[in-house]
């Protein structure tokens, strides 16, 4: 029986994997051990690639694993790096496994930035490589026999799933081998040649007959439809892969039929179905004769049609002599049931035996952007509580300070300094003073022109990129068939235009904290100044010193403190808001594990509920005290101010108290503001600066695609015609005849009927004698007059040999006359272009004649052929010749 059919290998290109894996990898996880071991991964990945696809692999169930453990690995790193054309570009390259250099209807190689494009050309190595395995088993023994359906099975259910997968993987149209309707007929023919192995197993195990038939009727079911799949589909004709397998396929199919009716009819013997037994085997026979007669290059059935011929001999005899049994028609037979004991193998990784992945304590991708929207849900919560506590606070301290309060207890006196401002004069100058806000003021610009500079050339690279790309497009049309850089990028600029905007928003609350700094400057100053200055500074007034023990001054000073003691718990509670720390991973992972999908919305809103819900109810429970006190503390204030001795000067010494107050409420505030504004922009320079190196990446992945497109393209515009065909005229196709020249005829090449012996050339004929009219010969340029002459003027020796010479009257077939040229004067000029001669026709297959040195003398002529071997020149005595008539006689 003929040998199995096996699937080629699909051949990659080369990919660099280290350098932007290890780039992706050091940009997003923090420098130390894990990192180093992630990167020790990648270099593991990039052998394990070499191995599986950088050489040629045996045909051995080794060199498969090689390959299933790299898919496996493949499966495993796809949830866990963000590969696309807009973040992790990787280009992968793959030939057609049935290209043999031209196209096929299909592309000769394709290259996608897609790691599901790899995984569907990996996964189709390995089918191809298992269907060779299989084919190379030793089929005589058990073990053989098992391999062989083991590895079947596997190619036909890892080309199926390729069949269900590859659309979707690649987003796009795939090359012929790996499209649905190929792999789908190699799904079929794998399945129908894992169920002929089983066939000859019950063969070999000598089970029972209508087993053995059904097994065998399947199998030839299963060809039979991979044989009508290679012939009715689209495209699978056109490859030259699939017009050899069609005759082994049709060969295959008619032979399992064959088997079928050969065993049933053992079964019908054993019923006494005497003559069902007959018609099956003359059927059997039938079929035989057909795949001998048709596929005997492609399969050998001598055994099996000897085998059947006995069985039907000895049937016809024993009916004949015995049972006489009516032997029926074919299509009278009861059909063969069918037995499928083989089943495509599900595609569920790993599928290698020791697998280990590289990257097994790498979060899958899905889980760390869950984990960053979390971490920003979270960042939201944190600064939602702080920013209310602080909003809180800064309300308060503007309504004391708007009240002059505590200074206006501490300034009984009237001419010192009150307690409360020297202690925030102090803070001042320890916190640096107007320098410290001055030098933060003057660093801001150079810190949002750095931002602004990273951005603008990200940008720029994006447009320069797209730029190239509509005018490759616009040039090449159709044949740019990559995706827009319009599209690609879309992401990226919204990315950018987000960056965009936050500078815009951080330029204006920059300009905020400059009014704010400019309004309070004078007064921040004027707490710089040391204390007697300050002192000095501060206008007098007269003394309230009967107000010292009054009961609604201690009822002030006891609000007082409890807004105090209610700002240092807002401090307190701040700091805990911050430290809350909670990993969310396992979480997610869990979630991942269980239902394949994560809700991150719903288990980021939970989990923030329980760790926050507690400081939001002690923040909310602040905000109430402090609405109360604040009121309690404003009525306190207007019964102590009516207490007081108003004045002129006690006005303005409570101003300026006041705006020094507010001046030091100001200046932790703007210095604070400052300090985050630093520290923003140095944060979002590292942002902006993965943004640049994405930008970067995506640019030259593209710009690589781009190169490799140019270079197909250069290549299929290079084979292609130059100018499309046309029909040549006829007149352009036939010579002109001459100006008053009938049309020439073809030589005709005269042949004997019977040739008896080698024709010898006919002998040359004599010179003409010299008389006194030959001496008036015509030059050579001068037009022919009269009719030719019966005997043609002599000519001188050519340097070499010649062939006939041309007859000089009309009519006869080759003449050719030509105005004012002597045939016969070969002698003076190079020949085929021969000067003075416009109408002489090209003659390219005639050999260079080279100008003769021999000159004729006045009246003699030419000849016509070179002399034969030991014969003098012309000029020389010579023996008369035996005079023979010139031409061929009619």
């Amino acid at each position: 029986m003929a040998t199995f059919i096996s699937v080629p290998l699909k051949k990659s290109s080369e990919v660099e994997l280290v350098k932007p894996l290890s780039k992706f990898i050091t940009a997003t996880y923090p420098a130390g051990e894990e990192q180093a071991e992630y990167v020790r991964a990648v270099e593991e990945l990039n052998k394990l690639r070499k191995n599986a696809l950088g050489r040629p692999l045996d045909k051995h169930e080794s060199s498969l694993e090689v390959v299933l453990r790299y898919y496996d690995q493949l499966c495993a790193v796809e949830p866990k790096f963000p590969f696309s054309e807009n973040q992790l570009c990787l280009t992968f390259t793959w030939k057609d496994a049935f290209d043999k250099g031209s196209l096929f209807g299909g592309s000769v190689k394709l290259a996608l930035a897609s790691l599901g494009y790899e995984k569907t050309c990996v996964l189709f190595n390995a089918a191809a490589l298992a269907s060779q395995i299989a084919s190379e088993q030793n089929l005589d023994n058990d073990e053989g026999l098992k391999n062989a359906a083991k590895f079947y099975q596997l190619a036909s259910g890892a080309f199926g799933h390729i069949k269900d997968t590859v659309l979707t993987a690649l987003n796009r149209e795939p090359t012929m081998d790996i499209s649905p309707e190929t792999v789908g007929t190699l799904k079929l023919i794998m399945l129908a040649q894992a169920q002929e192995v089983f066939f000859l197993k019950a063969t070999s195990d000598r089970m029972k007959d209508a087993v053995i038939a059904k097994l065998a009727n399947q199998a030839a079911d299963f060809y039979g439809e991979a044989c009508k799949q290679c012939q009715y589909k689209d495209n699978l004709p056109k490859y030259f892969y699939f017009q050899e397998v069609l005759s082994v396929l049709a060969a295959k199919h008619t032979i399992m039929q064959a088997n079928a009716e050969l065993h049933q009819s053992v079964v019908s013997k054993q019923k006494k179905h005497f003559g069902e037994e007959i018609a099956r085997l003359q059927r059997s026979a039938e079929l035989v004769k057909t795949v001998a007669s048709g596929y005997d290059e492609y399969v050998s059935v001598k055994d099996l049609s000897e085998k059947i011929n006995r069985a039907l001999t000895a049937a016809k005899k024993d009916n004949d002599f015995i049972y006489h049994d009516r032997v029926p028609e074919v299509k009278d037979l009861e059909q063969i049931g069918k037995a499928a004991l083989v089943k495509a193998t599900t595609i569920t990784p790993p599928l290698s035996q020791k697998f280990a992945d590289l990257f097994e304590k790498m979060v899958p991708m899905v889980v760390q952007q869950s984990m960053s929207i979390y971490s920003q849900r979270k960042a939201e919560t944190v600064n939602r509580l702080v920013g209310s506590m602080r909003e809180a606070t800064n309300l308060c301290n503007g309504v004391l300070a708007s009240l002059n309060l505590p200074a206006a207890l501490e300034d009984l006196s009237g001419d010192s300094i009150p307690q409360s401002i020297a202690e925030k004069a102090r803070a001042v100058v320890q916190l640096g003073g107007l320098q410290s806000i001055e030098q933060l003021i003057r660093d801001l610009p150079e810190l949002l022109t750095r931002n602004r500079e990273i951005l603008d050339e990200s940008l720029k690279m994006l447009d320069d990129e797209e730029t190239t790309d509509n005018e490759l497009r616009t040039k090449f049309s159709q044949r740019w068939n990559r995706t827009p850089s319009g599209d690609l990028y879309k992401s990226l600029r919204a990315e950018g235009a987000k960056y965009r905007n936050v500078l815009d928003q951080a330029v204006q609350a920059d300009q905020v904290v400059r009014d704010r700094y400019t309004t309070h400057c004078d007064m921040i100053a004027l707490l710089c100044k040391p204390e007697n200055e300050l002192n000095a500074a501060i206008p007098s007034a007269n003394p309230t010193k009967t107000l010292q023990g009054s009961e609604v001054v201690n009822v002030l000073r006891s609000q007082l403190a409890q807004l105090d003691a209610m700002k240092k718990e807002r401090e307190t509670v701040e700091e805990e808001v911050k430290a809350v720390t909670f990993d969310m991973s396992t979480s997610f992972l869990t979630a991942l594990s269980q239902d394949g999908a994560i809700n991150e919305e719903q288990l980021s809103l939970s989990q923030l509920d329980q760790l926050y819900g507690a400081y939001n109810q002690r923040v909310q429970a602040t905000l109430r005290t402090q609405e109360e006190l604040l009121g309690q503390v404003q009525t306190s204030h207007q019964e102590f101010s009516s207490l007081k001795q108003s004045n002129t000067e006690a006005n303005q010494r409570e101003e300026v108290l006041k705006k020094l107050a507010s001046a030091h409420d100001s200046y932790v505030e703007i210095s604070n503001n400052l300090r985050e504004g630093t520290k923003f922009y140095n944060d979002l320079t590292e942002i902006l600066l993965k943004f640049q190196n994405k930008c970067s990446d995506i640019v030259f992945a593209r710009k690589t695609e781009r190169d490799e497109l140019l270079k197909d393209l250069q290549q299929s515009i290079a084979r292609e015609p130059s100018a499309p065909s046309f029909n040549v005229p006829a007149y352009q196709s036939t010579p002109a005849a001459p100006a008053g020249g009938p049309t020439p005829a073809p030589r005709t090449v005269f042949q004997p009927q019977q040739p008896q012996a080698k024709t010898q050339p006919p002998a040359r004929p004599p010179p003409p004698s010299v008389t006194p009219q030959a001496a008036s010969i015509p030059p050579v340029n001068a037009p022919l007059t009269g009719p030719p002459s019966s005997h043609p003027p002599a000519v001188a020796p050519p340097s070499q040999a010649q062939g006939p010479p041309y007859p000089s009257y009309q009519g006869y077939p080759g003449y050719f006359q030509i105005p004012g040229y002597n045939p016969y004067a070969y002698g003076q000029y190079n020949m085929p272009n021969m000067p003075n001669m416009p109408n002489m026709p090209s003659m390219p297959n005639m050999p260079n004649m080279p100008y003769m040195g021999y000159q004729q003398t006045p009246g003699q002529g030419g000849y016509p052929a070179a002399p034969p071997p030991g014969q003098p020149y012309p000029g020389y005595p010579q023996p008369p010749p035996q005079q023979q008539p010139y031409y061929p006689q009619q």
